[in-house]
């Protein structure tokens, strides 16, 4: 194929993309091997701005790390722990209670509950506590968690406890705003021996991608995304973006799509893989934009990209993500969040108008079906009329 019909091609994607026409896997493919970054930024960039115009979000949080306990063991993860003598298995529940408190002491309005997958399946220590406060599993003694956080904090609490059955998910309804699983990558072939998902059962595409759908059967506002720079091909990550795509014009329910590079870690089984570059985060993001149109919220994470992140809007991402002024980052410890006023005058100084959030967005928080009865209340202490959250609260 000639120079001219390869520009010619790429011109009619981007032209699909910047109208909302629904952008093929074909033209997707095209655009993240072959488009200039500048043209797919800039593509990009409209497609955000028509919608979102220069509003960039972010959610005041506080991490709780339930446990750090996990039957799967990926090749990147540094959040994800063995039993050892002496220390809990999961945080307690007065544990809990106090990083909550803090969390809500320093203005917090988000309580992002994190933890391992179904450890009890592997770890007799994981059990026996459960046993101990009267629960069968995780994601029971998760519910209760959230339930009590929401009770005695009014904090609103988003779970990433992993993949999830319909029954675990409706019990997490009634106390969580919204709830989180990310699909990271459509790949089987990340399973097999040596590579980013080998011995990690709960990492099987199939078994996300249901998870994530049973959440739209049940109307939950639901955050997900993909790890880029695992090991997948682009191919594999334009599959992984059309699958989140898919679910979504089935339930209308995800509220947000996140794109975030894999890091680097020493103590990790991949310590020596290639990082994704910033151009490769960049035209990733851009092209999911493009996938998703105007009115996705996309977001990625500005702690790690260092002091090069205001260089994402330029891409087409309207959200940070969770900032926290109490916890650091569990997921990625090295990387510290930027101080807010330091992520608003970054804003500002890229055009943009940092807002802060809930924990549920307001386009989700305004449809009556995305929040059941007994948070409305709690909701409505914490939101100003735009959905937004209420300053000085």
């Amino acid at each position: 194929m000639s120079e001219t019909v390869i520009s010619h091609s790429v011109d009619a994607a981007l032209e699909r993309g910047m109208e909302g026409c629904g952008l093929s896997r074909e033209d997707a493919l095209r655009l993240i091997e072959e488009g200039p970054l500048p043209a797919l930024i800039e593509a990009a960039a409209a497609v955000r701005d028509r919608s979102k115009g220069h509003t960039v979000s972010y959610s005041k949080k506080v991490f709780i790390p339930l446990t750090h306990l996990c039957r799967d063991y990926c090749g990147y993860c540094t959040f994800r722990a063995d039993p050892q003598a002496g220390v809990e298995p999961y945080m307690t529940p007065d544990d809990v209670l106090a990083v909550a408190e803090a969390g809500r002491n320093a203005g917090c309005k988000e309580a992002l509950f994190s933890l391992g997958d179904q450890p009890e399946r592997v770890f007799p220590e994981a059990k026996e506590f459960l046993k101990k406060l009267g629960f069968d599993r995780t994601l029971e003694y998760l519910a209760a968690m959230s339930e009590l956080v929401l009770d005695q904090t009014g904090l609103l609490p988003h779970s990433n406890p992993g993949v999830m059955g319909v029954e675990d998910l409706r019990r997490l309804r009634e106390t969580n705003v919204s709830v989180g699983l990310m699909l990271e990558s459509a790949s089987p072939r990340l399973l097999r021996v040596g590579g980013a998902h080998w011995k990690a059962p709960d990492k099987v595409p199939s078994l996300r991608i249901r998870t994530i759908e049973n959440a739209g059967q049940l109307s939950m506002a639901f955050t997900t995304g993909i790890l880029i720079g695992i090991g997948e091909t682009l191919e594999e990550r334009v599959d992984a973006l059309l699958a989140i795509r898919s679910a979504n014009e089935k339930y209308g329910h995800i509220q947000e799509v996140i794109v975030q590079p894999f890091r680097a870690k020493p103590d990790i089984r991949m310590a020596l893989a290639p990082e994704p570059s910033k151009e490769d985060l960049e035209r990733t993001i851009a092209l999911a934009r493009l996938l998703f149109g105007g009115e996705m919220n996309i977001q990625s994470p500005p702690n790690l990209l260092s002091e090069d992140y205001p260089d994402l809007l330029k891409a087409g991402i309207n959200d940070w993500g969770g900032i926290s002024p109490v916890t650091k980052d569990f997921i990625n410890p090295e990387a510290a969040w930027p101080q807010i006023s330091a992520l608003a005058a970054r804003s500002a100084g890229a055009g943009f108008v940092l807002r802060e959030r809930l924990a549920i967005y307001p386009e989700f928080s305004a449809r009556p079906q995305f929040v059941n009865a007994r948070l409305q209340p709690h909701l409505r202490k914490l939101q100003a009329e735009n959905g937004y959250a209420r300053e000085g609260v």
